[in-house]
């Protein structure tokens, strides 16, 4: 398979607080959120991050896309080097193909905004739609692709008149109106109710068919990993302890860690 994207010897390290304690018994001033990842992440493939909070997961996602700058390492999409990128024009050539999605939509996008202005702004950003009629049809386009029917229904309504599920779909129509290869997925089921999950998971699964997108998807959860992901990658302390299918990585894990996390799954007993 061809990789989409590959990083290598990946590092962000963050500077932390310390006590006068801490300090005098020489404890570390740093905090290794992304420690020397190496990683491909091919085309069309679903490849799942997952790991407690504070395992640098999020940290990984954000770093990849540069929303948070690296401090060592290399970053390739499409076997072009994303890592020093600083043209402004050239970024927003990377930025249009990279997008992400975040945890909490409520928090993500502006709640002063209506639907129709949320999910147009990339496109005002990059310049793409001449008229509005041209940039409303996108629009549209993008929130029938994400179930939100009828669209036309939607675009004046503010994220308050809007459910949980579908502010996420339209976080999610915001990412795919830019016709994107590459998305990060952060947690962006964890704040939903269970039968809207498995619902926004089976569509993220139909939008990779039909638009054969690539996820870096991001949870805490091994059985959102397990019916998503085609492979899973165990992230502990700032590294990938565990790689490998999602089925083998979970019914037989290898690492300690990995085996924890699966240990820690409630299972529920019938009588």
């Amino acid at each position: 398979m061809t990789a989409l994207v590959q990083i290598q010897n990946l590092k962000k390290v963050y500077k932390k607080s310390s006590t006068i304690f801490q300090k005098l018994q020489g404890q570390s001033k740093f905090v290794n959120a992304v420690d020397d990842v190496t990683l491909d992440i091919n085309k069309g493939e679903i490849l799942g991050i997952v790991g407690e909070s504070g395992s640098g997961k999020t940290t990984l996602g954000r770093t990849i896309l540069r929303l948070e700058e690296p401090d060592s390492g290399l970053i390739f999409f499409d076997g072009s080097n994303f890592t020093n990128v600083s043209e402004h024009s050239e970024m927003k050539i990377f930025r249009r193909q990279m997008q992400m999605i975040f945890q909490d939509p409520f928090e993500s996008i502006n709640s002063r905004m209506k639907v129709y202005d949320i999910v147009a702004e990339p496109l005002q950003v990059h310049d793409i739609g001449i008229h509005r009629k041209e940039r409303l049809d996108m629009v549209l386009r993008a929130l029938e692709d994400v179930t939100i029917s009828p669209a036309k229904d939607f675009i004046d309504r503010y994220p308050h008149e809007l459910s949980g599920g579908q502010r996420q779909r339209v976080a999610l129509a915001r990412t795919l109106v830019l016709k994107p290869d590459f998305i990060v997925a952060d947690e962006p089921v964890s704040m939903l109710d269970v039968s809207v999950r498995t619902e926004l998971l089976h569509l993220m699964l139909g939008l990779r068919k039909k638009y054969n997108l690539t996820y870096l998807f991001i949870t805490h959860d091994l059985a959102v990993a397990k019916y998503i992901c085609d492979r899973i990658g165990v992230m502990h302390l700032g590294k990938i302890v565990e790689l490998g299918p999602a089925l083998e990585v979970i019914h037989h894990p290898r690492h300690s860690y990995t085996k924890e996390l699966r240990a820690a799954v409630p299972v529920i007993k019938r009588k």
